[in-house]
């Protein structure tokens, strides 16, 4: 090998370590390193939760499948945060078509019902996806294209702007509704009234966003579009004592799980309402009561500071961005995140309705943990961005 070829293979060699150690050195580590905690962490409670399943006759089965599902999504989160952030906003009108694609197909014999809700496809070897999870994503990417269009020195979007925004949100969102599936609704819908109110939209149209919102709802529960069995999970939490409802039965038994764990906790595979399957979904769902009974009120508290922490660094990163698309990204994210996060968590307390959302990083289910994690890159990569402007 000549001279001047080695020189020019070293300056390569060094532009890729330099590149390396850069994109370590961007990085939000306390937000990576919460969203890991949580994840490998709640690893044991779904072994806990779901051993006595004896799936396959495997009482490792979930545990192992959950393992291989936040490895994938590591993978995922690595990729968004690599991406080009120009390609980002180019290709978020494909994402978004993607995400309709696949809310459609469960309306095709692929299609699977699930506690009521058609909102998954049945894949070979018994694997199962829910498309209106990736749909967050999509929405966010694409609000924030729409939003973020200024023209000139124009303070806030247009009008006409912000109508094109509601309508592409509108149509995932009316497809999820059609599945019965109200809590991706209202997390989807959460995430439509944060960007519009970050953008720096009128107010008039954060007001009536809220007021048509709880004006529909209304509505759609007086003539009936609302199934029965969902007015019980909405309605249960206002009295849990009415044990012949079976959602305020399921309330019931995590409040019971919660409250036997005390402050440290009964143990692993130790909590008499998880090992006696007393509390359903307790590996997805109501994870938290597993933690609850198992690591007691210390372990709870650990996992509600870990949301809290990946929370705090996603605001930060939000109000830091530099450009509005960046910044909508982050804002549409962290609503997610918290709002599912509260829903979930007031759901096993109690003081929210039971509407079947998981608990972002922590519950079982690999659509669930490969979206939050695609999110948790989307938080990486606007800090990486706004750290190279």
């Amino acid at each position: 090998m000549s001279a001047p070829e080695s020189a020019a293979q070293r300056r390569f060699l060094g532009a890729r370590q330099t590149g390396r150690q850069s994109y370590l050195h961007r990085l939000d580590w306390w937000l990576l390193a919460a969203a890991l905690i949580l994840s490998v962490g709640s690893s044991v409670f779904v072994w806990s939760a779901s051993r006595s399943d004896l799936a396959g006759d495997d009482p490792q089965y979930f545990l192992n499948r959950h393992l291989v599902n936040i490895a994938i999504a590591l993978i995922l989160a690595f990729i968004v945060s690599r991406l080009d952030y120009r390609l980002l906003r180019a290709y978020a009108p494909i994402f978004y078509a993607l995400a309709i694609i696949g809310i459609l197909l469960v309306y095709t014999p692929l299609g699977a019902t699930i506690a009521g809700a058609r909102a998954w496809i049945q894949l070979p070897g018994g694997f199962t996806i829910q498309p209106s999870e990736f749909a967050k994503v999509a929405i966010i990417l694409i609000l924030a294209v729409v939003l973020a269009e200024k023209r000139d020195a124009e303070a806030e979007p247009r009008d006409r702007d912000v109508a094109l925004a509601l309508g592409l949100a509108a149509i995932p969102i009316g497809l999820v509704l059609l599945q019965n599936d109200t809590g991706t609704v209202f997390i989807m819908c959460t995430i439509v009234v944060t960007m519009v109110a970050v953008s720096g939209a009128r107010t008039r149209w954060v007001t009536g966003l809220l007021v048509g919102g709880i004006t529909a709802a209304v509505v759609a529960w007086q003539l009936g579009f609302v199934k029965d069995y969902q007015i019980a999970r909405l309605t249960s939490f206002v009295n849990p004592e009415e044990v012949a409802s079976t959602a305020a039965y399921n309330a019931n038994q995590a409040r019971i799980a919660i409250g036997g764990g005390g402050l440290w906790g009964r143990g692993l595979f130790e909590g008499p309402q998880t090992q006696g399957n007393f509390v359903p979904v307790n590996e997805s769902d109501f994870i938290f009561t597993v933690i609850g009974e198992e690591a007691g009120f210390v372990g709870a508290a650990i996992t509600i500071l870990l949301l809290s922490i990946l929370l705090w660094r996603g605001m930060r990163i939000a109000l830091g961005a530099t450009e509005l698309y960046g910044r909508l990204v982050a804002s549409g994210v962290v609503a997610w995140l918290a709002f599912q996060s509260f829903e979930n968590i007031g759901m096993n307390l109690g003081i929210m309705p039971i509407t079947g959302v998981p608990l972002p990083f922590v519950s079982y289910g690999g659509t669930s943990m490969f979206a939050s994690w695609i999110a948790l890159g989307l938080l990486e990569n606007v800090r990486i961005h706004q750290q190279q402007s």
